[in-house]
């Protein structure tokens, strides 16, 4: 289900982005030219800016773990605003040449007043910015799915976007996400929640706690399968970083009897959608 030119992108992200604890990489040897367009993630447990080319190919980026947003809503304005300060200057010195816009996102049904605190978040660390859009929506940006079902599987919630004839049709979130995988590893198996979000994201472990995660990706399957009731689906494709963890899509396609799938780097989908709509022309409002 994965067109060649999605799995493309992701794979040149997986590439290009920088992971905050590793070495920063050195300097581009050139300076990139056109409108540069940029996407502002405020996950519950990540944060990550993408940076894209005109062409809507990833350039460079950067993400880490944050908790500065719990379930769209922004918890940290001041620790928020100085992170993504801090990766942007980090980016900015990378390629040779200033960020000034950027596009953000937020969980469906988020109140406006949280809506505009993101945006308020993005607009304090330098950058002005163009647009807002739900995750799901910023995921199918990229996905574009003509029809179907995109489940963002976040840090928090989970996001449903129903799409009709390459058009949303509908949006909704619910309260489960990978902080509620890691809620459980760390409860089953009496340890620290910064190591069990460790274990989480080890390939190498998550058959061992599988039986422990499946009740909890089978509530996921059940908030997926109560929203699409009604709606004629002929797939429905999982991103978010929870949605890499091991079976994951296995178990929604055995809850709802709907064939699932997952891109790769799903975690890279959401950012990379909400930069594409980074039009600098534009300002939210």
């Amino acid at each position: 289900m994965q067109s060649p030119e999605l799995r493309d992108t992701l794979h040149r992200a997986a590439r290009v982005f920088h992971w905050a604890e590793d070495p920063e990489p050195p300097p581009f040897d050139w300076i990139p030219e056109g409108n540069l367009k940029v996407g502002v993630d405020l996950g519950t447990a990540y944060l990550t800016v993408a940076v894209l080319d005109d062409q809507n190919q990833p350039l460079t980026g950067e993400y880490q773990f944050a908790q500065v947003a719990r379930d769209g809503l922004v918890v940290d304005f001041v620790g928020a605003v100085d992170l993504v300060k801090e990766m942007k200057d980090q980016i900015e010195r990378r390629i040779g040449r200033e960020l000034t816009h950027a596009a953000s996102g937020y969980p469906p049904g988020v109140p406006r007043a949280e809506v505009q605190s993101t945006a308020h978040v993005v607009e304090a660390a330098g950058l002005i910015c163009t647009d807002l859009v739900d995750e799901p929506s910023a995921a199918n940006a990229l996905v574009a799915l003509e029809n179907g079902v995109i489940v963002d599987v976040g840090g928090g919630t989970t996001g449903i976007a129903v799409v009709k004839n390459g058009q949303v049709v509908y949006t909704a979130d619910e309260a489960t996400g990978g902080t509620h995988f890691s809620l459980v590893i760390a409860g089953a198996h009496d340890i620290p929640f910064e190591d069990a979000e460790r274990r989480k994201i080890d390939p190498a472990q998550q058959p061992t706690l599988f039986p422990v995660i499946k009740p909890v990706l089978e509530k996921v399957a059940s908030i997926v399968a109560r929203h699409i009731e009604g709606f004629q689906v002929p797939a429905i494709t999982l991103v978010g970083g929870t949605s890499a963890f091991y079976r994951a899509a296995e178990v929604i396609e055995e809850y709802t009897g709907i064939p699932a799938w997952v891109p790769d780097y799903p975690a890279l989908v959401t950012p990379i959608g909400m930069a594409m709509q980074n039009n600098p022309l534009d300002t939210f409002d």
